[in-house]
């Protein structure tokens, strides 16, 4: 089976412009199609800009809203795979979202963010109630979930069991946090032996410092790409025989007990 060749969009767009960051995407996929990427990879709340206040219920909207509809004609135009953050209205509530986009412009997962960081998320979103929420491209695995989210190993874990290869993790990882970036991914990838895409917002926005440095992380533990800390476009790759290979080397979740862990929940 041949590698998933990734691409991840180190950028915040313009904060509040729709249209910009949607413009932003496309040159972005742009390039990623043109490095023979399958799959693009941007950051959380990309769509809308993540410090965007009480702009949030405004700039909300239906997973098959037009957002989506915009995401899915970049996706089909340019053969590749797209997954993108926005805040998804469904009635009164609002969460913080990703979608993945297939490469044919079909709306292939959808998911909402279950651990909320900080006084702002917790003020204009909904926690969702799902772990696991995956899809399949080109025969591997994808599984979502949203920054905060990953710093909690049991949502890894989770993934893991349920045959994740890929984990994409868009963030708006924020200083001083970036040890996150730096340490916990790889961590992550290797202990439950799967690849983490790990894509980062960057620069000053609001009261928040965005730390870049998104990564490509193997189930070795090893980082295979790396942005630094400005806006920036990196491409690596997912390969599923090199997963298989470390998978067998690594049993750690053949050697899991799980009769003695029931305490964690």
């Amino acid at each position: 089976m041949p590698s998933l060749r990734t691409a991840l969009l180190q950028s915040s767009g313009r904060p509040g412009a729709v249209a910009e960051n949607l413009k932003a995407l496309d040159e972005a996929a742009e390039r990623a199609a043109d490095a023979g990427a399958r799959l693009l990879v941007s950051p959380e709340l990309f769509l809308t800009g993540y410090a965007i206040g009480d702009a949030v219920p405004e700039l909300a909207e239906p997973a098959d809203g037009p957002g989506a509809g915009a995401v899915a004609e970049i996706a089909a135009r340019h053969g590749l795979a797209v997954l993108y953050g926005y805040p998804e209205r469904d009635g009164e509530r609002i969460f913080n979202a990703s979608q993945l986009i297939g490469p044919d412009g079909g709306r292939l997962a959808n998911y909402r963010k279950t651990h909320l960081f900080g006084c702002f998320e917790q003020e204009w979103f909904t926690p969702g109630d799902r772990t696991v929420v995956q899809a399949d491209l080109d025969g591997i695995r994808i599984g979502l979930l949203i920054c905060y989210d990953v710093e909690f190993p049991e949502n890894v874990r989770a993934h893991a069991l349920a045959g994740t290869d890929l984990l994409l993790v868009p963030t708006a990882q924020m200083h001083p946090f970036q040890f996150v970036a730096e340490s916990v991914i790889p961590v992550r990838a290797f202990e439950s032996q799967m690849y983490v895409a790990y894509v980062n917002r960057t620069g000053p926005e609001g009261e928040f410092e965005f730390v870049g440095l998104s990564c490509l992380a193997g189930p070795d533990g090893t980082v295979r790409t790396r942005a630094g800390r400005g806006e920036e476009l990196v491409v690596g790759e997912v390969d599923p025989e090199f997963l298989a290979a470390s998978r067998a080397a690594n049993p750690y979740l053949h050697d899991r007990r799980p009769g003695l862990y029931g305490s964690l929940a």
